[in-house]
């Protein structure tokens, strides 16, 4: 009876303990998404493989890397491929390596040779000279150095790289691919998960059909949600056939291999078991997506990186390089295969491949068997039947401790398993769902009663970030709402064309479009520290450095802005799903000084900016329009901005000042710019000092070019209509080169 009326007097809690036990059961299904569980997963995974990873150097794998001495010595990338095939013939006869993968794609010709010219000559203006058609018989092979290139891997083990696109259009392909590894009728192509593609950039077919094999080396369909590259596609399916990737190629070339097959856990593979890959006597274990976890032996470096020049003069021990196997990568900027990876942030790709290849040699790949994965929902539901029935009758401190046993006795095992084993299996799913039922248990009523604190923080929220709230609440008297001056930057961001789109929609719907729009924009400024001023119908206005001082508003205005522009593009497929129109945006930015406080009237307050600066700021908005761009900052903005490479779009006098301003327009960070990028840069800011030294023809000529290779960006045709218009009508003798705006 006692029991009876104990557990009456905790049924609610025993009850609302357990009501979480389905939200993960379900969640475990794939029927509803908790967002915490994910991420809290691949940290616990991150946090086993860092604690047990070797940390040692593994000698038979050596990259063979294209760095920035090698681009110095040979040459800029790509080089010639008879240079390439020097390589090659080196490693092969000089090193005596074993197996040779690149990391990297050869899909177009070496024209270098000057061959297509003789060609041409041969077939025209010297075609009746003999010696001339002697002579270019006799080198013709030579002078094709793609074929040189190929026929340096004949009767060597040669793993050429490829990747496959998953963007869905069947018509993006280029280059031959090689033999699939599993053709169709082999496998069920109804069973290979995400791992399906739609093209692919291949290489040139006589270098792929002089190769051994080939392997595909993008990650892309299998990386996290967080951008980190914990799984591989071992294989990825391609018009029926099944292709290996390139750590799975170059392994299989070294074990002597010649082919491969699929396991099922049952003998219906219709039933959708499949357990792993089998490679002569090994098996390597899958997921349902055809992927493989990365084994990863340490922080990069865990393999010997060998310069390619090095290689090519000799200069390499040759105890080095004898019977390993090579994967030609790059560490060179701009070249450089970047990926996050759970050791680190930025990692070399082709080091992950060769992680691969080493955990296949040795048997260390993790495995998640699905049966073990399949019994998740089963502890779920024992372990929160034994947390809601027990921590009623504990007092906190017991509670605690029962909890933390039960939950460090799950962590043991499965880290045991890990260890031991090979096996990855979940473990986050159980640890939040036993630490919410503790939770849950013990602390109910602080979360009732911190309710409404947290419903004002989110109202609050809305306007200025959490993080800064938060920052001012801890020593409130360090701020105040009075009007100062300070520098500060300003945003203004407006939808083009609203008019046109409010027209079009139902109320209802331009409602709900408008909130869509507001929330997506609000989150990416308050995630830049940023203070929302004011929403003015389709507008939006912020400004940075103030209530909270901010050295950095500049920056962090101009990433937001960025981000912005990101953001909404992202938005527009679900815009599309609802038949909601696409949106497009302007910002401008402006730094200066400016009053801000809490201004407004005795009915109503608010915390804003003023000056001539926001004035600007809101100028700047509007040339977007005018100069075909999507930001345009100010030259005060850009100033403070000496990391961020900028294109400047003119010198104007805007409607309200006498003193005209530069403006620009954000390219990106300066250390991520491609060459081309900036060579085009250094073209078009010629083409400008062209203009405003009235140099018509030079101006016209650099402009015209620019237009002809970038016809969809606007400044290159506004200039050359101004310039058409000053060489029928010159400008005065005291034109300064400033353009003054007639409207807002």
């Amino acid at each position: 009876m006692n029991l009876l009326r104990l557990m009456k007097h905790h049924l609610l809690r025993i009850m609302v303990s357990l009501m979480v036990v389905p939200l993960f059961v379900l969640h475990t299904a794939g029927v509803v998404d908790l967002v915490v569980v994910k991420p809290l997963e691949n940290y616990l995974y991150d946090l086993r493989l860092r604690l047990t990873m070797p940390n040692t150097r593994d000698t038979r794998i050596v990259i063979l890397d294209i760095d920035e001495r090698s681009l110095q010595g040979i040459g800029h990338w790509p080089w010639r491929r008879d240079t390439l095939a020097h390589l090659v013939d080196q490693l092969f006869d000089q090193y005596q390596i074993d197996v040779l993968g690149f990391d990297v794609v050869f899909a177009e010709r070496d024209q270098s040779s000057g061959l297509p010219m003789l060609e041409h000559l041969a077939q025209n203006e010297l075609r009746h000279d003999r010696q001339f058609q002697s002579a270019l018989a006799s080198r013709r092979r030579e002078l094709s150095f793609d074929q040189v290139f190929a026929d340096s891997f004949r009767n060597r083990r040669v793993v050429l790289g490829y990747f496959f696109r998953q963007d869905g259009d069947p018509a993006g392909v280029k280059g031959v691919l090689p033999p699939p590894i599993l053709a169709a009728g082999k496998f069920s192509p109804d069973h290979v998960g995400a791992a399906v593609a739609s093209g692919f950039t291949a290489n040139l077919p006589e270098l792929q059909n002089s190769a051994m094999a080939g392997g595909f080396f993008n990650a892309s369909p299998l990386i996290d949600p967080d951008g980190v590259f914990r799984r591989i596609s071992l294989l990825q399916s391609y018009q029926g056939g099944l292709y290996e990737t390139l750590g799975l190629a170059v392994a299989r070339l070294a074990l002597r291999e010649s082919s491969l097959g699929l396991v099922y856990a049952t003998p219906r593979p219709e039933l959708y078991a499949l357990e792993s890959v089998r490679l002569g006597r090994r098996q390597i274990p899958v997921d349902i997506d055809l992927g493989a976890l990365i084994p990863y032996r340490g922080k990069q470096g865990s393999f010997l990186y060998v310069s390619a020049i090095d290689v090519l003069q000799g200069k390499v021990a040759p105890e080095v390089l004898n019977g390993a196997i090579v994967l030609v990568g790059t560490t060179a900027a701009g070249l450089m295969d970047l990926r996050s990876t759970p050791t680190q942030d930025l990692y070399a790709g082709v080091e992950a491949h060769a992680n691969v290849v080493a955990g296949i040699l040795d048997g260390t790949i993790k495995e998640r068997p699905a049966y073990l994965v399949g019994s998740e929902p089963l502890a779920l539901v024992l372990l929160g039947v034994i947390l809601a029935l027990i921590l009623p009758f504990l007092n906190p401190f017991w509670a605690f401790l029962f909890s933390f046993s039960v939950l460090a006795g799950l962590v043991g095992i499965n880290f045991l398993l890990w260890a031991r084993e090979n096996m990855a299996l979940p473990l986050a799913s159980l640890l939040l769902m036993g630490i919410a039922i503790f939770v849950l248990n013990i602390a109910y009523g602080f979360f009732v009663e911190a309710r409404g604190k947290r419903l004002l923080a989110g109202r609050f929220g809305q306007y200025v970030p959490p993080e800064l709230v938060r920052k001012m609440a801890r020593d409130p008297s360090t701020y105040t709402l009075a009007s100062e001056s300070r520098e500060l930057t300003v945003l203004f961001s407006d939808i083009r064309g609203f008019t046109t789109i409010s027209e079009g929609m139902s109320p209802q719907e331009l409602s709900d479009l408008m909130n869509a729009f507001l929330s997506a924009m609000t989150k990416v400024i308050q995630h830049h520290q940023g203070t929302i001023d004011k929403y003015m119908g389709d507008a939006i206005m912020a400004f940075w450095g103030a209530p909270m001082s901010d050295p950095q508003h500049a920056r962090h205005a101009l990433l937001a802005g960025l981000e912005m522009i990101e953001v909404l593009n992202a938005l527009h497929a679900d815009f599309r799903v609802r038949g909601w129109p696409e949106l497009r945006i302007g910002v401008g930015l402006n730094t200066g000084v400016m009053t801000v406080g809490n201004m407004g009237s005795t009915f109503r307050m608010a915390y804003t900016v003023m000056g001539d600066a926001v004035n600007l700021g809101s100028r700047l908005e509007g040339l977007t329009k005018e100069y075909g761009v999507q930001i345009v900052v100010s030259e005060f903005t850009m100033a403070q901005l000496p990391e961020f490479v900028f294109r400047e779009l003119d010198i104007v006098r805007v409607k309200g000042k006498e003193e005209p301003v530069r403006i620009y327009e954000p390219i990106g960070l300066e250390r991520e710019l491609a060459a081309g990028a900036k060579q085009e840069l250094a073209s078009y800011h010629q083409a400008v000092r062209d203009y405003r030294a009235r140099h018509w023809p030079a101006a016209a000529a650099a402009f015209g070019q620019l237009a002809a290779g970038q016809p969809d960006r606007s400044i290159y045709t506004i200039y050359l209509e101004r310039i058409r218009h000053f060489q029928n009508e010159p400008p005065a003798d005291d034109w300064d080169g400033v353009f003054t705006l007639t409207t807002k």
